[in-house]
């Protein structure tokens, strides 16, 4: 082993896996009510799988409203995560954060496909505010 120093996969970093995951989680949960259907029996259709999604109605369409909520929140995290890295952040800490924010968004997703929003609004709003702190952990080092 050479004398440079080897970065390790954090707990951090897996977070950031298991986030980059949860948008296809949503998406196999959308499109579940439309399997073991033909495509004429309104079954999920994999010639037009947005399109097919789009035309979803209930918990199916929520699911797809996750996916692509999940979507949006993956930069912010992902960049909080390597930050708060690079400057040096507690490494306990920044784990810590960084699981609180992955079981936050599911919950989130949870009560978006329940149709709870005041819940999913709030475990929406927690989740940004950790990433927030995820930002900033290194900044006082």
């Amino acid at each position: 082993m050479n004398s440079m120093h080897m970065a390790r996969f954090t707990a951090a970093y897996w977070c950031v896996l298991v986030a980059v995951l949860l948008p296809m989680a949503c998406s196999y949960l959308a499109k579940s009510g439309g399997r073991g259907k033909s495509r004429k029996e309104g079954g999920f259709d994999n010639r037009d799988p947005r399109g097919w999604l789009a035309r979803q109605t209930g918990w199916q369409a929520r699911a797809n409203a996750a996916q692509t909520n999940s979507f949006e929140a993956l930069p912010f995290f992902i960049g909080a995560v390597i930050i708060a890295h690079q400057l040096g952040a507690a490494q306990t800490l920044l784990d810590l954060a960084a699981l609180l924010w992955v079981f936050l968004r599911i919950f989130y997703i949870m009560m978006y496909v329940a149709d709870m929003p005041t819940a999913r609004s709030a475990l929406w709003s927690g989740a940004f505010l950790v990433n927030i702190g995820i930002l900033f952990l290194g900044y006082h080092r």
